[in-house]
């Protein structure tokens, strides 16, 4: 008997993530699973899925926790043979009325955001199965603090020969003089939130480069996107999108079909490639 192709996705419990989950319960060719950090939000959003006739599964996962991503890793390993669509979902946000320190709020920020998201990379890559997809969830707040940046950070970021050494490097940069309060000064904006997203940008289009060059008859694509500005806890009931049409682009790069060979290392938005 085949083993089931599966998807995962991080941080899925509510918002885009649930949404996401949603549509490739309908959508995708095998089982798909909802993970959370935190069991019973977890399990409770799998039985409101279940009510609405869906069938997905679940599956603990904190990726600021190195051994609940092992733990999860060596699970799809060893009952799936791997992952075939990885969803990078999970993230945060301080609200703009948030008083906490700059400096803490960089920390905290990029730690999940950027440092977790690319440890959860480290791990779940190897295991991304030939023609697998693996999605970045950024943001155009990404690209809006890319532009706010001197013109030498831009020029680090925009570049293709950027190392993820280097890039790892200038995050801890950021957080470094965020919180000695001289970030300003030296080339970045005032956003913790953007830079955590165009540090994940640039890490997507790194691992896509690297990909190419280390596994091409894989032909496994990945991308970051921006699901739009959508009404969640983090976005706020303002928005312009609900949750469902946050999840069409995520969902898109996610089933991007058999033998495609594009669109890979790229920010997409609105199932359009854009500008880095």
């Amino acid at each position: 008997m085949a083993t089931p192709k599966v998807a995962l996705v991080t941080g899925s419990n509510k918002g885009i993530g649930l949404a996401v989950v949603r549509a490739m319960c309908k959508q995708f060719p095998g089982d798909v699973f909802l993970t959370a950090r935190d069991v019973g939000r977890g399990t409770a959003a799998v039985e409101n899925l279940k009510a609405e006739g869906l069938k997905p599964f679940f599956h603990q996962l904190d990726i600021t926790d190195p051994q609940s991503v092992r733990a999860a890793r060596d699970y799809f390993q060893e009952n799936y043979g791997g992952v075939d669509v990885l969803v990078n979902n999970a993230a945060i946000a301080f609200k703009m009325a948030d008083t906490t320190p700059f400096g803490i709020q960089a920390e905290v920020t990029l730690r999940t955001n950027f440092f977790a998201t690319r440890d959860m990379c480290h791990v779940f890559l190897p295991i991304i199965k030939p023609g697998g997809r693996v999605v970045n969830v950024s943001s155009v707040m990404g690209s809006i603090a890319l532009s706010r940046c001197s013109p030498e950070l831009q020029a680090r970021f925009r570049s293709d020969d950027i190392t993820e050494d280097e890039l790892v490097g200038l995050m801890e940069r950021f957080v470094k003089e965020a919180q000695e309060d001289v970030h300003s000064q030296r080339g970045w904006p005032s956003t913790a939130y953007g830079v955590s997203k165009t540090g994940l940008t640039v890490l997507s289009r790194i691992h896509a480069r690297r990909l190419r060059q280390e596994r091409p008859q894989d032909k496994i694509l990945l991308n970051a996107c921006c699901p739009g500005w959508v009404r969640t806890d983090m976005a706020g009931p303002s928005a312009t999108k609900s949750p469902d049409e946050g999840a069409i682009t995520p969902v898109y790069l996610s089933l991007l079909p058999p033998g495609a060979d594009a669109p890979h290392g790229q920010f997409v938005s609105e199932k359009t490639i854009q500008p880095w």
